[in-house]
Order: structure tokens, then sequence, then C-alpha cells
């Protein structure tokens, strides 16, 4: 079983390797770099890997640059020729805040003759909040508290946000108006919609205010939102196109899965990405999953990718992967073949914890209950943090710098335990 877990490390320890934000950059830069400009370079990073975007970025700009790179507390790396400011993620604030104003007063100074390069990564659309005046940061908490509890996913959270910023949505784009833009995205969304990464700062918006409206009231969040968000929502119009950016994909949760089923492969065991849009709600993607636990003839490795919701119905502490992890857990019949279940994301964080996710397996349950835990009850109370720390199945790393969504990956052997 140590064999099993050791392996599943290492499966997530590829996963992250093949997101590198840095080594990912350089290789579209130089495939398809950005338009030249008479003046100023004017170089903005958003994002968990915005630190490791913009290193890259600086190796390879010649001439006046004027750089800035948000990225959230956790990530400690300063960057020589730039500007580093830490914000708060899942949930915006202060920090965050100051940090929007500081990018749209150096959008706002770009000129025709210049040019904007974003770099662009999972987790921006918190780092930087710039609610639309009369809005405040606190509705602007009070909304995102709203969203993060409701089972939204991200396509439905992001279409709210962008109607209340005035960066997402193309607002990053209106900023720069007349210079050109440039980004170059790390994708954390399945199916990798850029209108969806980060709010899409550098696109087009998802849907209108109508719409947003439309699904808040359908998910029973309306009347939930601050008073101010729904005035907003309800006087707003739809958004003037912007002069188009030149997007590039950088980075995935698909390729992410490819190299994790790479590395299985030489392991010796059969590999298979069965999904690569794991998504909806968390106790209905358990179930996918555990319909493929059945008696292997061989070793075998069933990976899956995306991004589930949680729907909070208690107060305890944990995150989606968490969750994911001590469901499979609790609902795994008995075998006598070893098996492990990883879930994981990608950023090295779950939630407001510092757990990634986690390892678990057929003894999981019986260590909880061992350790004093009632693991029935602390799923009830959403504290699946609490679950895995008393079972000793936590994946706990430090924040990765980058951010592909989930990645799940079910490792089963044949023989007795």
């Amino acid at each position: 079983m140590a064999d099993l877990r050791d392996l599943a490390r290492t499966l997530y320890e590829a996963a992250i390797a093949a997101a590198d934000p840095a080594r990912a950059l350089a290789r579209a830069w130089d495939k398809a770099p950005p338009d030249k400009a008479t003046g100023r370079t004017v170089l903005i990073a958003f994002g968990k890997a915005a630190p490791q975007m913009m290193q890259a970025a600086l190796a390879r700009v010649e001439g006046a640059v004027d750089a800035l790179a948000v990225t959230h507390h956790e990530n400690e790396m300063d960057v020589s020729g730039s500007r580093v400011m830490r914000a708060g993620h899942p949930v915006p604030d202060a920090a965050g805040a100051e940090a929007a104003q500081e990018v749209m007063r150096r959008l706002d100074a770009a000129g025709p003759d210049d040019r904007v390069i974003a770099l662009v990564s999972g987790g921006g659309s918190a780092l930087l909040p710039a609610p639309v005046p009369p809005l405040t940061l606190a509705d602007k908490q009070a909304v995102n508290e709203v969203l993060l509890a409701g089972g939204l996913d991200i396509v439905g959270t992001n279409l709210v946000r962008q109607q209340l910023s005035e960066l997402k949505g193309g607002g990053f784009l209106r900023r720069a108006a007349p210079a050109p833009v440039t980004a170059y995205i790390l994708s954390d969304v399945i199916g990798d919609d850029l209108r969806v990464v980060a709010s899409g700062p550098t696109s087009e918006p998802i849907g209108t205010p109508e719409e947003a409206r439309h699904l808040l009231a359908e998910a029973g969040l309306w009347d939930r939102l601050p008073q101010a968000a729904k005035d907003r929502l309800e006087s707003a119009t739809q958004k003037e196109p912007a002069t188009p950016a030149r997007n590039h994909l950088i980075g995935s949760n698909r390729v992410s899965l490819e190299a994790m089923e790479e590395t299985t492969e030489r392991a010796g065991f059969a590999a298979r990405i069965v999904s690569d849009h794991l998504t909806g709600d968390v106790g209905d993607a358990a179930r996918e999953v555990l319909t493929h636990l059945a008696t292997p003839d061989r070793p075998t490795a069933l990976l899956f990718g995306g991004e589930t919701t949680v729907r909070l119905s208690g107060s305890g502490k944990g995150g989606r992967n968490q969750e994911m992890a001590l469901r499979i857990a609790l609902a795994a019949p008995d075998h006598d073949w070893p098996w492990v279940f990883l879930s994981a994301g990608t950023d090295g964080r779950d939630g407001p914890t510092d757990a990634a996710g986690g390892i678990v397996d057929g003894g999981t349950a019986e260590r909880i209950r061992a350790a004093g835990g009632d693991a029935e009850a602390l799923l009830a109370d959403n504290d699946s943090y609490r679950a895995l720390r008393l079972a000793g199945d936590l994946l706990q790393v430090p924040a990765t710098g980058t951010n592909v969504a989930d990645v799940q990956a079910l490792l089963m052997v044949p023989g007795q335990q």
C-alpha cells in the first residue's frame, strides 16, 4: 500500500511539473512572440503563477519595461526587475483591491506606441477585486462568499463576477486601449474557455447582466447578495466590445493528465485518462469515480481531471478535493486487493486550508475511527480536513506556483493486501 501511495504522490508531482509556468511561457513566447513596440512594454502578470511567468517574460523583453506581478500571499517568490504584490485568495482582500488599483493605473497610462503583455494564470479573478462603483470591497467579498458556497460552477461564478468588476470580462482590454494587448494564459478552467480563466480580463464577457440575474435566481442565491450588487446587476448594460487581444493558451489540465499517464505507464501500470471534465457536485463526481473501482487483472491507473463544486451545509474546514477523497474512502466497498485514490488541486491549495487534497485507501475510514473521529459526521459538517488529518491522509505540499485545476488518480493492483 505504501508503494501505491508513493506512486500517487509521484503522479501529482508529474502533473505539477507539466504545468510549470516558466517553461510553458518560454515555449509559447518563442513560438508566438508579442508584437514589437516603439514605446514601453507594460508587463502585467496576475494569478498564482504570476512571479514565475514574469521572470520568464523579463528574460525575453528588451527596452523600457514597466513590470508588475500580483500573486497570492503564499507565493513568496520575488522577481528582479518587477514589483510583486500579494493578495488574498480565494477571498478577495484589501491588498488585492490595492493591487487592482495599481494595475488599472498602469493600464490607463499606456499609450498607442506602448504594448501591454498580460501573463494570466488561475486565481487572477480573486486576486484583483476592482468592484464597479458604488460597490465596495466588502460588497465584493460578500458576493464572493455567496458564490463559493452556492454550488455554482466556475463559468456561472465568473459570469456574475464579470458584471461587477472593472477588470473582468474584457475590462483589462478597455483600460489598456489604445495600447495593443497580447496575453499568455495558463488555464485552470476545464475546457479552456478563455472568457472564464481569471474571469476573462482579456476576453469578451461570458454573458449579459440579465443572464447573471437569471442564473442567480435559479440557484436561489439572488436574495443572499448585498443590495449594492443587486442594484448593479439590475442597472448594468452589456459592455461595449473592446479591441481583441492576441490570446495564447500555454498550459492546461489536459497537458498535466497526459504527463500523469506517461509517468504511470513507465511504472508498469495500464493507464487511461477517463475524463478531463470531472465537474459538478462533488458527491456526484465521487459516485462517478466509484463506478470504476473494480477488481483489476493487472496494475491499473485511471486518471481524472476537472473542478467540482461543494454546496456548504456545515461549518467545518476543507475543500472540494479533500471532500472528494473522503467521500471515496467512506463509500468504497470492502476489497481484498489494494487501491489508492488521490484528489488534489494543482496549485497546492484546496479551499481555505494548507492542504492540496487527500490520498486515501481502503483503511482510511478505520484510521479515522481509531483516532476518535466520526467520519460520517465530519463529512456532514464539511469537515473533510479534520477527517483526513485524523487518518494521516492529507496531501500537504508548498504552494506550487501554478494552477491547472484539479487532478485525480485511482490506482488499483490485483492480489491480497
